[in-house]
């Protein structure tokens, strides 16, 4: 009884000397658990989180029972191994990266009053789009500067307009196949190529176009719209989640929210953006209409 006592005595003193700091320092520790736990689950990378823990089981193992030549080698193998990891996950390392630094600094935004043009004649270009079944691909650049995908397309540098962008996705004209890019509330170029995602788990009903739009809002924080020219349905892409079937009021709606804030709600996001874009993000919505990516 006096042992338990002890115990406990024991365990109080020493819980009453950790300190704020010790608590922030152990959530901050298991929430990067948790996102590298995310991260392994989102880049099906399980096999190697196996093989990795096998190994480093094996070099305890071999410290505990003082296998010398074995734990030497395994250590030279782990060190290799990290420059492997490294180049393994260059293109995800480097998207996180450009992701976070674009959140510090984002070039000049449009007006509230340019934007909301724009957004008000994006909304009736694809109700038009979607009663004729015309595909469309059209990106709202945001933080992540996309001038390497502007250079795969033709510069346009226009105001946006219905008439416009529904001229140039008009499914005989020369640049209706690529996607179109708003800059500032402006149209800055057209038939643009974009990247695929990798992702297996999306639907079969999902064609190019969604994989294209997918894609890039995967590697930046661009605001991607679909048309699909099969069914008229209206999509929309943000950091690697697709929500479909959109009306052209809720189009409206979610495209003011995302691209439209006042400068208290911008610095907010943008500090949102910085953690959210190091460690994963989900586009909230109804899950009935959501498609995830990864």
């Amino acid at each position: 009884m006096s042992a338990l006592s002890n115990s406990l005595s024991g365990a109080i003193n020493y819980l009453l000397t950790i300190r704020i700091s010790d608590f922030i320092d152990i959530i901050i520790v298991a929430y990067l658990i948790y996102k590298a736990i995310w991260f392994l689950r989102r880049t099906n990378s399980y096999n190697l989180a196996q093989g990795l823990l096998i190994l480093l089981v094996v070099l305890w193992l071999s410290e505990v029972f003082r296998l010398t030549m074995i734990n030497n080698l395994l250590r030279k193998a782990v060190e290799l191994g990290l420059i492997a990891l490294l180049i393994l996950f260059q293109p995800e390392l480097r998207r996180i990266l450009e992701r976070m630094g674009s959140s510090f600094h984002s070039g000049k935004a449009a007006s509230s009053t340019a934007m909301d043009m724009a957004i008000a004649q994006t909304v009736l270009a694809c109700s038009d789009m979607s009663a004729s079944r015309t595909g469309a691909l059209i990106i709202f650049e945001r933080n992540v500067n996309l001038n390497n995908i502007m250079s795969t397309g033709t510069i346009i540098n226009a105001d946006t307009t219905a008439e416009l962008i529904k001229n140039i996705f008009f499914n005989k004209a020369p640049l209706h196949d690529g996607a179109l890019i708003v800059r500032n509330g402006r149209i800055a170029a057209a038939g643009c190529v974009l990247p695929l995602t990798q992702s297996t788990n999306l639907s079969k009903e999902l064609g190019m176009r969604h994989r294209a739009g997918i894609g890039l809002s995967e590697q930046s924080d661009a605001v991607v719209i679909i048309v699909s020219e099969e069914s008229g349905s209206i999509s929309m892409a943000i950091d690697g989640m697709l929500k479909r079937h959109l009306s052209p009021p809720m189009l409206d709606k979610l495209l003011h929210s995302e691209l439209i804030q006042d400068d208290d709600e911008q610095d907010k996001r943008n500090l949102r953006s910085i953690i959210n874009k190091l460690f994963g993000t989900e586009f909230n919505g109804d899950e009935k209409n959501n498609e995830k990516t990864l």
